[in-house]
């Protein structure tokens, strides 16, 4: 597996869903071989418009696609469907996108109770849901399956009833929230992290410690947080639809023992790219049903 990845996430906008197959055949003209997409995503068919388009050897390339959360019912159909929309006969990678398991209604992506509330399936879980896609990936149609969003909780609850480890666990992860005891674990279970939202956007951009250091070793902030990932040994996934910018996020450096020390103190334990919503919950779980570690700050202020 290619150790960046780029991303096709752009949002739900018809004009940027039009336009993304041109930047990612700008990305794989650059140089990259791992595109990251979902079936949420509404990405999976300009991916594949842009694989072809390319001309490079469907085997030179490796393409990771997720399970909506509201599928888990139906995730042999769903892949059915991802494959088609791609215009693809495998992928290299399938998720199971959230540990969430969503009641399947009129295709709604996020289905809602009349109150506002995730309609949760509660009559099922994601152990359901991965025996499930152990059974894809003994049809040939995926090449290995892994969880995105999971935590040590919720791996532990899967690795009960699961006849295969994961290959691969996705999730936010970036200076501001490194994630250290969840990566000594998956390293001890030979699972492969990779993070996503791995910048940490403007906020771990414009942190004083990664501007310093990017001029230090004249590159970008980008490439010095890009680099502190690949030091740590887990994979990325980045997006640009800037073609320059692209082939300048795929030259990382190695940065110097000290300098890496200085970015591992910037862990504040924040998540930059799911934050809980008003009842403190993301996609109808809470952090603790979810395994994740409120941030200490914010604990902090809460009892003032």
């Amino acid at each position: 597996m290619p150790c960046i990845a780029l991303g096709s996430w752009v949002g739900t906008g018809p004009k940027e869903l039009a336009r993304a197959s041109s930047w990612l055949l700008t990305a794989l003209e650059a140089g990259y071989r791992h595109i990251d997409t979902a079936g949420l995503y509404g990405t999976e068919g300009a991916v594949g418009e842009a694989v072809r388009q390319s001309g490079i050897p469907r085997k030179d390339l490796y393409i990771t696609t997720k399970l909506p959360f509201h599928h888990t019912r139906r995730v042999r159909e769903s892949l059915d469907e991802s494959l088609e929309h791609a215009g693809l006969d495998y992928f290299d990678l399938y998720l199971v996108h959230w540990p969430q398991v969503m009641v399947y209604k009129n295709k709604q992506p996020v289905p809602l109770n009349p109150d506002g509330s995730v309609m949760l399936d509660e009559t099922r879980d994601f152990n359901d849901t991965w025996k499930e896609m152990e059974k894809v990936l003994a049809s040939g149609k995926v090449k290995s399956i892994g969880v995105s969003n999971f935590s040590i909780k919720t791996l532990e609850q899967l690795l009960k009833t699961a006849k295969v480890t994961p290959a691969v666990l996705q999730i936010e992860l970036h200076p501001y929230l490194a994630q250290n005891e969840l990566l000594q674990w998956c390293k001890d279970k030979g699972i492969t992290v990779v993070a996503y939202a791995a910048t940490g956007y403007a906020s771990v951009r414009e942190d004083p410690i990664i501007v310093a250091l990017a001029k230090k070793y004249d590159v970008t902030p980008t490439q010095i947080v890009l680099s502190w990932h690949i030091g740590r040994g887990t994979g990325l996934v980045t997006k640009s639809e800037n073609a320059s910018r692209q082939k300048e996020n795929l030259k990382v450096i190695e940065l110097h023992e000290e300098d890496t020390r200085r970015i591992d103190a910037l862990d504040k334990n924040r998540r930059l790219c799911m934050r809980p919503d008003k009842q403190g919950k993301v996609f109808g779980w809470t952090f603790d049903r979810l395994g994740w570690q409120e941030e200490k700050v914010l604990q902090t202020e809460a009892k003032l």
